[in-house]
């Protein structure tokens, strides 16, 4: 065994016996425990794949989701799926246990669904601008269909939801120029006079939509329009890939003056992350183009996922071992990207990511949440342990399994 294997074996006993139920948050908030990213519920998934792996015992999972569980469940229009009933919908779906609770639970988000579809209906017949909380992965309908794609994929609800999605990937019909998921907003929600920006991240841009429609498409769930859909949001992915000395990169967000002028203000790539960077937004194009059958555009992304991985600048960004805007987030990206790509030379990058996000993972973090803290670190480490992708599908909640 060598080095670097037996000190990610090593790190990652660490973030075991540091993630134990008896560590749990004494957050004074009753629904943080309810938070995929943050709390508890999210921190289950950790136990949930080690019982999947026959390392642990249910009742350390079970540990972890009676304490997400103490307040009541809510399941009001600003839950999604990393906060409240279907954060806990999908967790406990990846345990294969509580079947009435799990039962209760997903007529619960079905219902929650249909309400979401009808206010974002009434948005697009007033012509309104979206917003990031209508659509997005993290509490918007794109983070409900990732769950409905597990779950039911069939089901009335999930054509109703891809048929929005397509809508949403429209032009607006009163600004040709402007797609439907040009959001009202700045990057941080905040009121924007200048009428508000295109984002291109995972987390709460287009290429979660992107990735949904993609992955439906693939498993046969097809609907009016989802060719066409798919076709136009690459299209805004081809437009706007830029030119760079190691190779090709996108803005994280336009401005109306940057769509007028046709050129980003951003002056290069970001970091590579899961949430917003290259990685995400390739496994996004690439998905797409196996969907479109497109060998040609399926190329264009993989070498630019190549390209982000060899180029020393972009990876001294990232700065942390998390998933959402780090390491573990840079390798559980690239792990799925390699498994579906034709360019075989992105394999060879595991083993250095591996090792890069075993070196980032030696100081613990502060939080012991999933998208931001030492649940997701350890969820990596267990992939890059074990030469099986995920036993109990809980990345499936990061869109790009």
């Amino acid at each position: 065994m060598n080095v670097e294997r037996i000190l990610l074996d090593e790190t990652l006993s660490t973030y075991t016996r540091h993630l134990q139920p008896q560590q749990t948050s004494s957050n004074s908030n009753p629904w943080h425990a309810q938070s995929l990213a943050h709390g508890a519920v999210g921190t289950a998934l950790f136990a949930i794949e080690r019982t999947h792996r026959g390392e642990a015992a249910h009742a350390e999972a079970h540990a972890w989701l009676t304490h997400a569980t103490k307040a009541p469940i809510s399941a009001v229009d600003s839950t999604g799926l990393f906060l409240g009933a279907p954060a806990l919908a999908f967790v406990l779906d990846t345990t294969g246990h509580y079947t009435e609770a799990r039962a209760r639970l997903h007529e619960c988000v079905l219902t929650l669904t249909r309400r979401r579809l009808r206010i974002a209906h009434a948005r697009l017949a007033a012509g309104e601008l979206a917003a990031f909380h209508e659509y997005d992965l993290l509490y918007g309908l794109t983070g409900l269909g990732a769950y409905l794609l597990r779950t039911a994929p069939t089901s009335s609800t999930m054509e109703q939801l891809l048929h929005y999605l397509i809508a949403l990937a429209r032009p607006l019909p009163y600004n040709a120029h402007l797609p439907g998921w040009w959001v009202g907003h700045d990057p941080e929600t905040r009121p924007d006079p200048h009428g508000g920006h295109a984002n291109f991240g995972l987390a709460h841009g287009f290429t979660g939509p992107l990735l949904l429609l993609s992955k439906a498409l693939l498993r046969g769930l097809i609907v009016d329009g989802h060719h066409d859909a798919l076709t136009d949001m690459c299209g805004w992915l081809t437009r706007w890939k830029q030119p760079g000395d190691r190779g090709p990169w996108w803005p994280e967000t336009l401005t109306r003056a940057e769509l007028a002028t046709g050129a980003p203000d951003q002056p290069g790539p970001a970091r590579p992350s899961w949430c917003y960077g290259t990685p995400g937004i390739a496994r996004a194009g690439q998905l797409a183009a196996l969907a479109l059958r497109d060998t040609t555009l399926q190329d264009g992304f993989e070498h630019a996922a190549l390209a982000c991985l060899t180029d020393p600048n972009q990876l001294a960004r990232l700065t942390d071992p998390g998933l959402c805007h780090g390491w573990a987030g840079l390798y559980q990206t690239t792990r799925h990207t390699v498994r579906d790509a034709r360019i075989r030379e992105l394999a060879t990058h595991l083993p250095v990511l591996a090792a890069a996000l075993t070196h980032q993972a030696q100081d613990l973090p502060a939080s012991s949440g999933f998208l931001t803290g030492a649940t997701g670190v350890a969820l990596a480490l267990t992939t890059a342990a074990a030469p099986e992708t995920p036993t109990c599908g809980w990345d499936a909640c990061l869109l790009t399994d």
